[in-house]
């Protein structure tokens, strides 16, 4: 069986983080290891406390499991602390690590910072030249490319200037922008890709980028090219968006089974 890694910090809900990650390996039917980066007390209406851990236990996790499975590919998640993001990355060059798929997390879905400017400056010099595919939405788009996202001629800039910090193919989700359909936009700096989808009006849904990802993650352990695997995480989305899950009080979570239960 295919092996993932998350990298990601846990969530007391279970809507985003490690547990949507290991969720979607397993609905990919892929086995899932994790290294965890912060403690998160969050539920479904918000966060309300986030602690780090020390970039050491993070080095030491992602060694474990390492030194016992062989890894087919790895998602990162929130990185916390430069320290952190040094970490990871260095732990990816020394293992020579796989498809590392590099979802950069930044702020909270309420748009509080989630990392500072340090950490953001470790994540473009220490991570984004280690990764096979980094994929943000425009909010963090805008922030590694200095590029004001719009439309997609304004994504297509961003992601030119994205990856000319390092990583081999870039996936600006277009979620934020308007339009009936939702477009992804792929570049492998050779050609740009657009993934469309028709938009799914279901509310705001815990978990989309996360999921996304990890999916992408998933597809690329199994074997796929990466316009496929990139195919396969929006249409994997998609189908959890439309089949979300109202269990607590505040936003919904993606059913990332939806194939499995056959809904």
């Amino acid at each position: 069986m295919p092996t993932a890694l998350a990298v990601a910090p846990s969530d007391s809900g279970g809507g985003t983080g490690v547990q949507a990650d290991l969720k979607t390996f397993a609905a990919f039917e892929v086995y899932g290891t994790c290294a965890v980066t912060a403690v998160a007390a969050q539920n479904t209406v918000g966060i309300s406390a986030l602690q780090p851990l020390g970039a050491d236990i993070v080095t030491s996790q992602i060694e474990a499991v390492a030194e016992d499975f062989a890894i087919d590919a790895v998602k990162t998640g929130l990185l916390p602390t430069a320290a952190i993001v040094e970490a990871v990355g260095a732990a990816i060059e020394a293992l020579e690590l796989p498809f590392v798929v590099v979802d950069p997390v930044m702020m909270t879905r309420s748009g509080l910072p989630a990392i500072d400017d340090l950490a953001v400056a470790a994540l473009k010099a220490e991570l984004l030249p280690r990764a096979y595919v980094v994929t943000p939405n425009i909010p963090e788009a805008q922030i590694l490319s200095g590029v004001t996202v719009t439309d997609l001629d304004s994504a297509r800039e961003a992601a030119i200037r994205i990856l000319s910090l390092g990583p081999s193919a870039v996936v600006i989700k277009g979620g934020r922008l308007r339009g009936d359909s939702v477009v992804d936009l792929l570049y492998d700096g050779h050609e740009f890709f657009e993934l469309s989808a028709p938009r799914v009006e279901r509310g705001r849904a815990q978990g989309t980028g996360c999921t996304f990802s990890a999916a992408v993650a998933a597809g690329l352990a199994r074997g796929l090219a990466l316009q496929a695997a990139v195919r396969g995480a929006k249409d994997f989305v998609e189908g959890a968006l439309r089949h979300d899950l109202p269990v607590g009080h505040g936003e919904h979570l993606l059913d990332q089974f939806w194939r499995q239960v056959g809904r």
